[in-house]
């Protein structure tokens, strides 16, 4: 199979028939095509005084071989200063979705110089996936050879670098909703050289997520649209009723801290976005970006304003009872060229106008790149709680608050 080859896309191959070493029992696996599939720029050479494989925009993909829980172990060495290189696992027998923790060689000693993120529907998550548990500091050596090992047991793996009695990132709660599957080295960009590959497949480790908390103020009960052309639409007009009884409308899970995450229901758009690669075309119109509505609908008691906590990826419009409030864009290297776009809802608030009794909320979302996605907390203006029961009629959708 093919792997990722941007930071947007998993590619697909035919795919070949699979099996699992017993466990306990390490496979070392040589730099032979014969048990790699290589794909896009892959070589096999001698490199350092060792046989290897070269990845620079290319994938190797363990041949006949699914895995659920195991440890890998593979030798490193770049001499790239820019690059993106690590394994993927559990990889779908589609392609199309996956777990991927990688390194950064011009982010090394940095915070987010290691990354993991879940491939889902072939798009990248790492704006949405940001922070303990998906990015860790590490220093990255340059032209020399250095070792990783990857645990993966149940619901949790942990990266080691260089050191094999500490991890350097633990990922807490894998994300992708795999439990078994294919395991490739992948490299976005940046020459990197991989030898001495072994896998051991281990007991099957007990499925427990460790997810983080579900705030009281988070709204967790959405519906969406299919996705649209964004620029072929008006993304300050509100949809008209006649359009909101026209639409499919999906109704979709919230999962804590009160995140949705639309590569789970919607294909990843993958639009070459210009202003990325110079920042005077920040304003252009963004060919193939695509844009879908999320809707909810909120209870109050009472006319009263309340404050919605905001994170979103890439571009939202926020419409309440038909009226557009707020408008904004926080794609990757919008507002600056060395701006990330990470989704957090304590960057943005918006502050609603309600109405007593039912009021729709809608956002209309677009994705440029690396996770389509929102999170929405209705928090008061004082000190005062807000409720967390549902309201009644539109199950789906509804939230009360006092």
């Amino acid at each position: 199979m093919v792997r990722i080859f941007s930071l947007c896309a998993l590619c697909l191959v035919p795919s070949v028939a699979l099996s699992a070493a017993p466990p306990s029992q390490a496979m070392a696996v040589p730099p032979d095509p014969s048990r790699w599939e290589l794909e896009g720029e892959a070589k096999i050479l001698d490199h350092q005084g060792r046989r290897s494989i070269l990845l620079d925009g290319g994938a190797a993909t363990l041949k006949d071989f699914e895995m659920r829980d195991a440890v890998m172990d593979v030798d490193v060495s770049t001499p790239a200063t820019r690059g993106f290189f690590g394994i993927q696992f559990r990889i779908a027998g589609d392609g199309r979705t996956a777990e991927w923790v990688y390194l950064r060689q011009h982010k090394s000693g940095l915070p987010d110089a290691i990354q993991y993120t879940p491939v889902l529907g072939t798009g990248l998550n790492w704006q949405l996936y940001n922070g303990p548990g998906f990015t860790a500091a590490v220093d990255i050596p340059k032209g020399a050879w250095f070792h990783l090992r990857l645990e993966v047991s149940g619901a949790r793996a942990r990266l080691f670098v260089k050191d094999m009695e500490k991890p350097v990132l633990v990922m807490d709660d894998l994300k992708s909703g795999l439990q078994k599957g294919q395991v490739a080295l992948a490299v976005l960009i940046g020459e990197t050289y991989f030898s001495n590959f072994q896998i051991r497949p281990t007991p099957d480790a007990a499925w427990e997520r460790h997810l983080p908390p579900m705030p009281a103020t988070a709204l967790t009960r959405w519906s969406i649209s299919p996705a649209f052309d964004a620029l072929a639409r008006d993304l300050e007009r509100p949809l008209s009723t006649s359009e909101v009884a026209s639409i499919s409308w999906q109704d979709v899970e919230v999962e804590p801290p009160g995140l949705v995450a639309l590569y789970r229901y919607r294909d990843a758009p993958h639009p070459r976005v210009t202003f990325q690669g110079d920042f005077s075309k920040r304003l252009d119109p963004q060919p193939g970006m695509k844009v879908l509505y999320a809707r909810t609908t909120i209870v109050s008691d009472k006319a009263q304003v309340k404050r919605l906590a905001l994170g979103y990826s890439d571009d939202v419009s926020v419409f309440l009872n038909g009226k557009i409030l707020y408008r904004g864009r926080s794609a990757q290297a919008f507002r600056d060229p060395g701006f990330l776009g990470i989704v957090n809802p304590e960057n943005d608030a918006v502050y609603l106008p309600l109405k007593k009794g039912r009021n729709e909320l809608v956002l209309a979302l677009s994705e440029l790149g690396g996770g389509w996605g929102f999170v929405c907390r209705l928090e008061p203006l004082g000190p005062a709680p807000v409720a967390t029961s549902a309201g009644e009629g539109a199950a789906p959708t509804a939230k009360s608050i006092r």
